[in-house]
């Protein structure tokens, strides 16, 4: 099961209005929350496992370089999260969520984390079930208050923004994420990413991988 969908380039993109956000270098999970259980469940954009003491073992055991995840999320953003859940009004109708984080460093690089490194978990999108993806003005008027994605731009989609995204005008590392529409099934997303991420990607794969990172 993949967790989160595969967001298109930004080739065939809607020229519509859209919030950027920042994208972020790192890994990508999943938070499950529950009204009936809380917190019960995490993971990477392919696997889920157990939000308790022998899931979290499980999941270091099969991502030893995400060891530190669990224990930020749940230092750092649970409780926020599970009160704007249980309390705002726009989400008393829901009874299931899963919150979407990037988990990165200072160096952290394709997905690829330096051990000694701080890490963060960045919150970047809310599934509501059954909706779907709250709309990115909600995710901004809700959430925004959290350690969350940055707010790069907000106006047209425009061919001149994303190369100006591309040239490194926005002071991004990676990239962006354009959202646009209401939410739910009228969501869409396109991503930009920099010439010069890009170029690095480049020569990291040309270079011996293990080596590059020592």
């Amino acid at each position: 099961m993949l967790h989160y969908p595969k967001i298109p380039g930004s080739r065939n993109s809607p020229s519509s209005r859209c919030i950027a956000f920042e994208k972020y270098d790192g890994t990508n999970l999943h938070w499950d929350w529950e009204r009936e259980f809380g917190w019960h469940g995490f993971g990477t954009r392919r696997d889920l496992f157990n939000l308790d003491t022998p899931g979290i073992a499980k999941f270091t055991a099969a991502h030893n370089h995400l060891q530190e995840c669990a224990q930020i999320f749940l230092q750092d953003l649970a409780d926020d999260l599970e009160k704007i859940f249980r309390e705002n009004s726009n989400y008393q109708s829901f009874d299931e969520f899963k919150v979407f984080t990037e988990f990165f460093g200072p160096n952290s690089f394709a997905g690829l984390h330096k051990a000694n490194d701080p890490k963060e978990l960045k919150i970047f999108d809310v599934w509501a079930e059954p909706f779907g993806m709250i709309s990115p003005e909600q995710f901004i008027t809700d959430f925004g208050h959290l350690n969350s994605a940055r707010v790069v731009y907000q106006g047209k989609l425009t061919g001149k923004f994303a190369e100006d995204v591309r040239q490194g005008k926005y002071g991004v590392n990676e990239g962006v994420i354009c959202k646009g529409g209401k939410g739910g099934a009228d969501l869409w997303m396109v991503k930009i990413k920099t010439y010069a991420y890009l170029e690095k990607l480049k020569q990291a794969f040309a270079q011996n991988w293990e080596n590059y990172w020592e």
